[in-house]
């Protein structure tokens, strides 16, 4: 039963108490209290979370914020003589909440106890064939970066991808199908070891007007990042990345997740858990709010002209609206 159920029959047992004389006042309040189980907000909800950073700080308070909660947290670089699985059981907790993939990774094989992830940018390999994981992870909607690139960069037809199909291969197929509803030419070339980068890369000289750099391990491990900002900026052809880390580097726009959204919307995860829905129906989502920051400075370098209507709501850095 919801809160606002709850709040109704208390203010239905409530008009009703005034209408009736004392003597039968205990029957309403047994009534009372055997409709309104304990509300989910009490339950034992332990948060494992991989590093004390700001990140994971706010997405625990977006979700204690809206759970109207406190939070057990274990930090697990605050923890390495400790055997958290052990406490885990011993906690007996409602629901898990793992923030961060070294979180994931470490309560994944705890099978008997709901657990909902958030603030991981691939969680798919961790929870395959897990029935009791859910949650959210660091991908902004494909539908909502390409509209927002589509804005930014108007005359931007062909959009460049690499990526290694093994870690966002689901999130390309649904970028082809996003890409083709907007009219945008998707130049997406696999690659499955980072020394395949640069020539996949060099591959997409006078085919793509941008490039889209996903989130994937294989593309921008260490010794391909500076590659692939060097060759792009070389070759005129912006940036579009998922932080704002890279803009440094040479991106031109980032869609950075808002941590603090993704704790409420594990919240509502956790929420229709603790009221009886089984992790395994409920369909894992992406982010739902991103930030948008533009390199007005990448931008002049290049000569291209950011839209207005994407400048008018960004943060922008190095240059003036």
């Amino acid at each position: 039963m919801n809160n606002f159920m709850r709040h109704k029959i208390h203010m239905l047992l409530r008009l009703a108490a005034r209408s009736i004389n004392l003597h039968t006042i205990p029957l309403f309040a047994l009534i009372y209290f055997l409709l309104l189980p304990p509300a989910v907000s009490a339950s034992n909800i332990i948060a494992v979370q991989s590093l004390n950073i700001p990140p994971y700080n706010d997405a625990l308070k977006g979700f204690e914020n809206v759970c109207v909660c406190e939070v057990e947290r274990f930090i697990l670089s605050e923890m390495k003589d400790r055997d958290i699985i052990k406490e885990l059981r011993e906690a007996r907790p409602d629901v898990i909440l793992a923030a961060g993939p070294d979180a994931l990774n470490k309560v994944k094989d705890i099978k008997n106890t709901p657990i909902v992830y958030m603030m991981v940018l691939a969680p798919q390999p961790a929870i395959s064939g897990r029935e009791n994981i859910t949650g959210i992870n660091m991908y902004v909607a494909t539908e909502k970066q390409l509209s927002v690139l589509q804005k930014a960069l108007p005359g931007a037809k062909n959009i460049g991808v690499l990526y290694d199909p093994d870690r966002t291969g689901d999130f390309v197929n649904k970028a082809r199908m996003a890409a083709a509803e907007k009219d945008i030419g998707l130049i997406a070339v696999e690659v499955h070891n980072s020394k395949d980068v640069p020539g996949a890369l060099r591959n997409m000289t006078g085919k793509i007007d941008a490039f889209w750099m996903l989130p994937d391990m294989t593309v921008i491990a260490p010794d391909t990042v500076e590659f692939l900002f060097l060759f792009n900026l070389e070759n005129r052809i912006p940036v579009i990345t998922f932080s704002d880390k890279y803009l440094e580097l040479g991106a031109v726009i980032s869609l950075e997740v808002d941590p603090f959204d993704i704790g409420k919307q594990a919240w509502d995860i956790t929420k229709k858990i603790l009221s009886g829905a089984a992790p395994a129906s409920i369909k894992k989502t992406g982010a739902r709010e991103s930030r948008v920051t533009v390199n007005q400075k990448i931008a002049k370098k290049l000569e291209i002209t950011i839209g207005r209507e994407i400048l008018d709501k960004a943060k922008v850095i190095d240059g003036k609206q």
